[in-house]
């Protein structure tokens, strides 16, 4: 299943920063990687080329619910359910607050130590639809990241009688390796962020508000970033 989704990106985001750092003379720092990649099309074909990648990117989620209804599971075995709304709701928001500031702090870390790609949010933001587009981008991908390397991982490792530590590590370590295009320290945080997920996830089983606080943070940052571009010095 990994190989079919984001272990494969991990490999891929691996080779494309090893390109970056040894086929070109350009410091890391000038490099930049972007998040979200407009088509130079008609509004229509645009909106559909968006909406598709959303819409791939997902499918191995049906994957997940496949072999899990094999076992005779479901995403409820993963703490995937409306069972507690209340409990789940406050801590989405504690943890979007938490590593949604931790996490823009080291961004502003990582450039300063030029150890990262200039992030860039795509250019066209003049369009009306783009804001949609990138909170759905937002929610694609916190339901896919979560959903596999967050709650399926773990749980088939444990299941496959590894420790807890060693689960832990192996996932966070998958998590950082698809967001190696980033740059260096894209990769570190993300394995920080993977160990701290998991840690709660382990503990708490319960994926739901995961899922939750990866969506509000990925649609503040990007958001954000089409809102301030332009009007603070840090942004590229």
């Amino acid at each position: 299943m990994l190989a079919l989704s984001l272990g494969a990106s991990g490999v891929y985001a691996a080779l494309d920063l090893l390109k970056g750092l040894v086929a070109t003379a350009v410091p890391l720092a000038q490099q930049s990687a972007t998040l979200y990649s407009p088509r130079d099309v008609h509004a229509w074909l645009d909106i559909t080329y968006q909406l598709l990648d959303i819409a791939t990117e997902l499918v191995p989620v049906l994957l997940v619910a496949y072999l899990l209804a094999r076992s005779f599971e479901s995403f409820a075995t993963l703490g995937l359910d409306a069972t507690r709304p209340a409990e789940d709701a406050v801590w989405s928001a504690g943890l979007a607050a938490m590593v949604g500031a931790v996490g823009l702090g080291f961004l502003l870390l990582a450039k300063q130590l030029g150890i990262n790609r200039q992030l860039i949010v795509g250019s066209a933001a003049a369009h009306w639809w783009t804001v949609v587009l990138l909170v759905g981008q937002a929610a694609g991908t916190a339901v896919a990241e979560e959903i596999i390397v967050g709650g399926f991982v773990l749980h088939r490792l444990r299941q496959l009688g590894w420790t807890q530590n060693r689960a832990l590590v192996t996932a966070a370590l998958i998590r950082g390796s698809y967001h190696l295009y980033q740059g260096v320290g894209g990769g570190l945080a993300n394995v920080a962020l993977g160990l701290f997920f998991g840690r709660i996830y382990q503990r708490r089983l319960r994926l739901a508000p995961l899922i939750v606080a990866h969506f509000i943070v990925d649609a503040v940052a990007f958001v954000g970033y089409i809102e301030l571009r332009g009007h603070v010095s840090w942004l590229p």
